[in-house]
């Protein structure tokens, strides 16, 4: 049985709505103010939990580690360059 024109066009017009509320759906879903929104409180929420609190923690242990190596090394650097008091003597 063949369509009539108004069945078509109904059928286009619906089409036409469920594409319109799909995209509207998906410039809903991709918004980047409401990702970053998202994405900072997920990120908050997990620092605060105890897993977040240990990874916190063990951040600030490898940056301490890595500064404090860091000095000692430029410090025992800088003890080698130096001549010893009695070393260098006039004659």
């Amino acid at each position: 049985m063949p369509r009539s024109p108004e069945q078509i066009q109904q059928e286009i017009d619906a089409a036409r709505e469920s594409l319109g509320s799909t995209l509207d759906e998906l410039a809903y879903r991709t918004n980047p103010t409401r990702l970053k929104a998202q994405g900072k409180a997920k990120a908050q929420a997990f620092l605060q939990s105890p897993a977040g609190l240990a990874v916190e923690g063990a951040v600030g242990l490898v940056v301490t580690l890595v500064l404090t190596t860091k000095v000692v090394r430029r410090v025992r650097s800088r003890r080698r360059a130096r001549p010893a008091l009695g070393s260098t003597r006039r004659r």
